[in-house]
């Protein structure tokens, strides 16, 4: 085995001592450093105000993300905005419903969330009358905004944060055996912050298939690949490796 050293081009997560990773480096005598390759900058209430967007024409808002939702409530602040207790939120995950306490009593707002996209836009045929607002970061996938066009949603899309890639100057690259990757943006991040980056015997794993494309047209060898059905995290996409040295299947 000749991985000792990963880089995860992530932020530290918190509670690191309870993290997927933290037990992979214990359990196999590893250092695992993480440093995100990319950081997310909200755009600024000028450049919001020249989308003509109004918030409070809007009757809900359909939420991707924990970012998301940090964004949407920061424009509104900045904006002056309260908003109104009958606005209604729809979440594409549990997590992100629940981070919404954050900023509102959650017993008082109309809040909605599925364990799948196309259950929660099934329920939303019920609110099919309601303007939606849909806060996106620059770039971002296309699937959701398609799906929602295709089922004739009042939807109006807004950029409200983009990821913009990170000073690396303080980053030894070659002190690592594997990189893990989980955004197209942090593959572009790499070539960028080293443009003669030659991978030679450095291992690579992507996380998701807009990763693995870019990592592949950026012509970088591919070791390890997740989530699939087998290894739905890539942590434990890595595990495999580490204890077979070969590659997990392919998702």
């Amino acid at each position: 085995m000749n991985i000792k050293n990963i880089l995860v081009s992530q932020p530290l997560p918190s509670g690191t001592e309870k993290s997927p990773y933290a037990e992979l480096s214990e359990k196999y005598q590893l250092t695992v450093d993480f440093k995100p390759f990319i950081r997310i900058e909200g755009v600024s209430l000028k450049e919001f105000r020249k989308y003509k967007v109004e918030i409070l024409m809007h009757g809900a808002v359909f939420l991707t993300s924990k970012t998301a939702v940090d964004h949407y409530f920061r424009i509104c602040d900045e904006m002056r905005i309260t908003v109104p207790d009958s606005m209604k939120y729809f979440c594409t995950s549990e997590s992100i419903a629940n981070y919404l306490q954050k900023y509102i009593v959650y017993r008082k707002r109309k809040i909605f969330f599925a364990a799948k996209v196309e259950e929660l836009l099934t329920f939303m045929q019920k609110h099919k009358e309601e303007k939606i607002l849909l806060p996106l970061s620059d770039p971002h996938k296309p699937e959701i905004p398609r799906m929602l066009d295709r089922k004739k949603f009042k939807t109006t899309k807004v950029v409200l944060y983009r990821s913009v890639i990170s000073d690396l100057s303080d980053v030894n690259i070659y002190d690592y055996d594997l990189l893990v990757y989980y955004s197209p943006t942090e593959i572009k991040s790499l070539l960028q912050n080293f443009p003669d980056f030659e991978q030679g015997e450095k291992f690579i794993a992507c996380f998701g298939p807009a990763t693995v494309k870019a990592a592949k047209e950026a012509k970088l060898r591919i070791d390890i690949q997740a989530p699939s059905p087998q290894f739905p995290s890539m942590t434990m996409a890595i595990e495999h490796y580490l204890k077979n040295d070969s590659p997990p299947n392919e998702p």
